[in-house]
């Protein structure tokens, strides 16, 4: 983005590694356990990312982000599985050039950036060598195995308190998940049924907000206690 003062944004492209599921089928997803969710193949992080990864709702989270951090509608914004996570972003101009930012899977760097910014330090950090990675490849989301994308997009083009929802939604099936309480698949299913109960709010003021969280996570663990595990994997 810097540099391009006056330049008009066209569509900003998120890529994503696909997670250690990439490419598997909900037959196996409906067995993985937290150990296997937590085998990133190419990111070092946090358990609650790492699952957010695997299930694709970290890309939902930053769809939401990219939107309000641009001024964007959800059509401007699209996710890319590249399962080298060496391109970051992408932006596409209303000329149809792209500018990407590209680097090592490591957040050193863009932390840096942003503590420095508009300025780069110099640092020691590993360089990328384009030659230890002669392919790079690009492939679109398995939106149907994957749902929370879909999820998030439909939470960005309501609006109004419905991203609240999905959120704490989706930290309280998280937490399950990590608990062993909730099967991988079923994470979706309890964000999408607190999406349909919980009252939504179009104009939220921040009460609205404090209130849409703490009910949301309510229901949440109230579903998760009160219905079988098998019953919430579809």
């Amino acid at each position: 983005m810097p540099g391009e003062d006056g330049n008009t944004v066209e569509k900003i492209i998120l890529t994503a590694s696909g997670g250690p599921f990439r490419g598997k089928s909900l037959d196996l997803l409906a067995d993985v356990t937290k150990e296997d969710a937590l085998k990133h193949p190419n990111w070092v992080m946090g358990a609650k990312i790492t699952i957010d990864s695997a299930s694709l709702m970290n890309k939902g989270l930053e769809v939401i982000e990219a939107k309000w951090l641009f001024d964007l509608d959800a059509s401007q914004i699209d996710v890319v599985v590249h399962p080298q996570s060496i391109i970051h972003s992408l932006v596409q101009f209303e000329d149809g050039s792209l500018k990407a930012q590209m680097g090592l899977p490591d957040m050193k760097l863009p932390i840096q950036y942003a503590l420095s910014y508009p300025k780069r330090l110099k640092n020691n950090f590993k360089r990328f060598n384009f030659t230890d990675y002669p392919h790079l490849t690009f492939e679109k989301p398995d939106r149907d195995t994957f749902r929370n994308l879909d999820l998030a997009f439909e939470a960005l083009k309501q609006g109004g308190n419905m991203p609240c929802i999905i959120n704490a939604a989706n930290e309280v099936a998280v937490a399950g998940f990590l608990n062993k309480t909730l099967g991988f698949l079923a994470m979706s299913t309890v964000i999408e049924r607190c999406m349909q109960h919980i009252p939504f709010e179009k104009h939220p003021a921040l009460d609205d907000y404090l209130n849409t969280d703490k009910e949301t996570r309510i229901f949440a663990q109230n579903l998760i206690q009160k219905m079988p595990l098998k019953a919430l994997q579809f």
